[in-house]
C-alpha cells in the first residue's frame, strides 16, 4: 500500500521525536496573515524589534484549541517585555471558520488564516512532507527564525513550560532583574572580583 502525504496536516497526540529545530540565522520568510476581525494583513516582518511567536493551527484541531488558550494567557504575561504572538489557521475553508474560533477562543493576539502552499514555503518543507499541527515558530528580535517546532515534536509533551523557555530567551532579562556578580575574564569564573569604593577626599 502507498501512503499518499501529500498535503498531510495532521492534529495528533504528542509522539516523541527529535526537534524540529533550525540553525540560528535563518531569516524569517515573507509571510501574511490575513485578517478577518477586522479585515486586513498583518506580517511577522511588521513586529521586528518585538519577539514573535507564530502558530501555524487548524480551528478544529483540539491541541490547536488549547495552545491558543495557553498562547493567550503568555500574551498577556510578556506583552510589556516585547512579545508578539500571531496564528494563522490554514485548514479548508479557513477565512470562514476563523470568526467562531475567534469567538470561541477569545485570543488576545492577531488570528487570521493563510493557505497551504504559503505555510510550507514559510516552513521550508515539501508538498511531500506529512505535517503535524499545532506549528509553533519563534522569531528574534532582528526576524530571524531561532526555532519552528512540528506538532508530532517532543516539544510539545511540556508544551507550556517549553514555549516559556523559548520566550525568555528570546527576550533576556526582565527589566529590573537583579544581576550577578561581576566576574573577572581572566581567573576562574568561580572567582567574584569586587571592586572598593573610593575613599572618600
Amino acid at each position: 500500500m502507498i501512503r499518499n502525504t501529500v498535503a498531510s496536516f495532521l492534529c495528533v497526540a504528542i509522539a516523541a521525536t527529535a526537534a524540529t529545530t533550525l540553525p540560528a540565522g535563518r531569516p524569517a520568510p515573507n509571510f501574511e496573515v490575513h485578517l478577518t476581525q477586522p479585515n486586513g494583513v498583518v506580517t511577522p516582518a511588521q513586529y521586528k524589534g518585538k519577539v514573535v511567536l507564530l502558530a501555524l493551527i487548524l480551528t478544529t484541531c483540539p491541541h490547536c484549541q488549547n495552545s491558543t488558550v495557553m498562547l493567550s494567557r503568555l500574551q498577556k504575561e510578556y506583552e510589556g517585555r516585547g512579545l508578539q504572538v500571531m496564528a494563522a489557521a490554514f485548514n479548508e475553508m479557513s477565512s470562514m471558520l476563523v470568526p467562531d474560533f475567534i469567538k470561541t477562543y477569545k485570543p488576545t493576539f492577531p488570528v487570521g488564516y493563510s493557505d497551504r502552499d504559503s505555510v510550507l514555503k514559510f516552513l521550508g518543507r515539501s508538498p511531500n512532507d506529512e505535517m503535524y499541527v499545532p506549528i509553533m515558530v519563534f522569531i528574534d528580535r532582528k526576524g530571524v527564525i531561532r526555532w519552528q517546532h512540528l506538532g508530532d515534536d517532543e516539544f510539545f509533551q511540556h508544551q507550556e513550560q517549553n514555549v516559556r523557555s523559548h520566550i525568555e530567551a528570546l527576550l533576556g532579562p526582565a527589566p529590573g532583574a537583579k544581576k550577578g556578580p561581576a566576574v573577572s575574564k581572566t581567573e576562574s569564573p568561580k572567582v567574584v572580583v569586587t571592586i572598593d569604593p573610593p575613599a572618600k577626599k
